[in-house]
């Protein structure tokens, strides 16, 4: 169950910081190009890994209720 809370927490911490990335890139589209086109890059990386990480933990969850 560590496991599971681990991949968790570490899920939420990406989260938040994927919401921060795309609220910086909206908020440097008028001013800035080249810093939102750099956080808008960070927060697609982000999504990638999260996308991961929710595959992984509910692929943990099924052998869980499984057993």
């Amino acid at each position: 169950m560590k496991r599971l809370d681990a991949i968790k927490l570490h899920q939420d911490k990406l989260h938040r910081d994927y919401k921060v990335l795309v609220e910086q890139a909206y908020n440097f589209r008028q001013t800035d190009s080249e810093l939102s086109d750099i956080s808008e890059y960070r927060a697609i990386k982000l999504l990638n890994k999260l996308n991961r990480l929710k595959y992984l933990y509910r692929d943990r969850e099924k052998q869980q209720s499984i057993t």
